[in-house]
């Protein structure tokens, strides 16, 4: 509502003075304050010295038939006005015409009651209440949900967000941790396990739970089988366990296998050449490991054994894979050398 002035005019003559009191009140409206004269004056009326009476008002000089409403043409002599734009209104007019409906009692808000207001929403001050515990919100903190207002303590309750670690409301001006959709009081957001705030630190979560760094390793991280420390880049695993890429050797010659080719005993890894030479049987012919890593095929008769590639006649050197053979002392040979050998 725009300023405005509400006034009492009156009826005088050169030859009268009356007597003026002047009192303002306020009241409070979205546009600024309303300013109420009240004039006391004598009911006597006296004619000029032409025989007329007339009006002053708004710094100007009118006829008492000519000074108006505005809106309805009711004079205003003798009566309270309301300037707006310039142009005088009755009060009954001008509440009509520019005044606010109260939001709670859906009453017009006089000239002479306050209009208080938010969002382009008006109430009386008696009417500006909490909408669930009814108590006045003058003068007070209050919020607003889907068009009601609520006092501080009301509002809180039922609409303001909760931290997920205690329960309560955030209040204004508390600092508030959020992660995902979950929200925390600073002193709230902590290790689970050692119960030390997070702040600003790197944390991990797990399961709907917040960790630290140095918990979430000693209670999660990966450890290396053979020196149980934290695996933190690379690794290798083995039977389903883990091990850092330096751990992971031969056990009898500590050659890193990473990588490599190795094969194990008793659950233990080693490399080709140490399972050679520890645990494979020996070629008869050439007296070398016989690993079987890779695919390697081999033959055994009795307790004999030989690579494939060795498995030949000891006289024309033909293989035998796959073929008869005869014994022949410690040597095998074809039966085609075994008959020139009887001749």
């Amino acid at each position: 509502m725009a300023d405005v002035d509400v006034q009492v005019q009156y009826t005088t003559t050169e030859r009268k003075t009356r007597k003026v009191k002047k009192s303002t009140k306020r009241r409070e409206s979205k546009d600024g304050e309303v300013t109420v004269t009240e004039i006391d004056q004598t009911n006597t009326t006296t004619t000029n010295d032409d025989g007329g009476e007339y009006t002053k008002a708004m710094n100007k000089d009118w006829h008492s038939g000519h000074f108006c409403c505005w809106q309805c043409d009711e004079s205003l002599t003798g009566q309270r006005y309301v300037l707006r734009d310039e142009h005088p209104y009755c009060i009954k007019c001008y509440e009509s015409v520019f005044a606010n409906g109260c939001e709670e009692c859906n009453k017009i808000i006089g000239i002479d009651s306050k209009d208080l207001s938010y969002k382009d929403k008006h109430w009386h001050e008696a009417c500006f209440l909490c909408a669930k515990c009814r108590v006045s919100l003058v003068d007070k903190q209050f919020g607003s949900k889907l068009d009601k207002i609520y006092c501080g303590n009301c509002y809180d309750a039922q609409f303001a967000s909760r931290c997920d670690g205690c329960g309560e409301v955030f209040r204004a001006g508390t600092k508030k941790m959020e992660y995902k959709t979950k929200q925390w009081h600073e002193k709230c957001f902590c290790c689970v396990v050692c119960k030390n705030p997070i702040g600003t630190k790197s944390f991990i979560p797990r399961e709907q739970e917040i960790y630290c760094a140095g918990c979430y390793e000693d209670k999660f991280a990966t450890r290396c089988v053979k020196c149980n420390k934290i695996i933190t880049q690379g690794g290798v695993t083995y039977k389903h366990e883990p091990w850092h890429r330096e751990c992971f050797t031969c056990t009898n010659c500590n050659t890193s296998l990473a990588g490599e080719r190795f094969t194990s005993r008793d659950e233990k890894p080693y490399c080709a050449e140490c399972f050679g030479e520890l645990f494979a049987r020996r070629c008869t012919s050439c007296t070398k490991p016989i690993t079987g890593i890779g695919g390697t095929r081999f033959i055994s008769f009795e307790d004999r054994h030989w690579h494939n590639g060795c498995f030949i006649c000891a006289q024309c050197k033909t293989t035998l894979v796959g073929k008869g053979f005869i014994v022949d002392g410690q040597d095998i040979i074809c039966p085609e050398c075994a008959k020139q050998k009887l001749m």
